[in-house]
């Protein structure tokens, strides 16, 4: 699905916040069309939005004053962020320009043609790493290439420690950011493990040789 500010969907962009309430109405659309099991799957600021979903529903915390109604049977976030106003790589501090200025947002929409909210951001949201924690025991599975120019290894390897051993945590040589920067089989493997995660428990990640498996 498109995000709100994106593509076809409707709204403004608030770059993973206000973004949960698409997540949710997604997951429920789903069970209503009959799905038992639903995996939800995010790239990038959508990896954002579908950890901070799954921590809010699973917890019952309000966000805007309403409270999410879906929680999703297992949750995969790719190339995401752990925290909020990154500007430490090129690519984030070009989308803070876009974000905060008047001008960077008009560029946005005629150039990239992504609507975003002026107010993002307002009142500040819980991060990624703040509600990760929260979302066991229901399964997750954080990718995470060593290419990535915009999210450094330092999300990743945050969120796992933050989600006390519950997430599995695939950190790819060869794998760039979200769907442009794929590596050849890693969508493959990613649709391979929806199965698995969909029907088992939560697995515990495991450190071998400072790699998360």
């Amino acid at each position: 699905m498109d995000l709100r500010g994106h593509g076809r969907s409707t709204g403004l962009c608030t770059f993973g916040d206000r973004e949960v309430f698409d997540v949710d109405a997604a997951v429920g659309a789903a069970r209503t069309l009959g799905y038992l099991r639903v995996v939800t799957v995010g790239w990038s600021m959508g990896g954002m939005a579908v950890l901070r979903h799954a921590g809010l529903a699973k917890t019952g915390t309000l966000c805007h004053g309403r409270r999410l109604r879906h929680p999703p049977d297992a949750v995969v976030s790719v190339s995401a962020g752990s925290r909020w106003f990154v500007r430490d790589t090129a690519p984030m501090r070009r989308i803070h320009w876009f974000a905060e200025s008047p001008t960077g947002r008009m560029v946005a929409r005629a150039a990239l043609r992504v609507r975003i909210d002026s107010g993002a951001f307002v009142p500040l949201p819980l991060s990624p790493l703040e509600l990760v924690g929260a979302i066991a025991p229901t399964p997750l599975l954080i990718v995470h290439g060593c290419r990535d120019r915009y999210f450094t290894l330092a999300h990743p390897y945050a969120l796992g420690v933050a989600a006390g051993g519950h997430a599995q945590v695939w950190i790819e040589p060869e794998f760039g950011h979200a769907e442009a920067g794929l590596s050849p089989g890693l969508l493959d493997r990613i649709g391979a493990r929806l199965v698995d995660l969909a029907g088992s428990p939560a697995r515990f990640a495991t450190a071998r040789d400072g790699r998360w498996s």
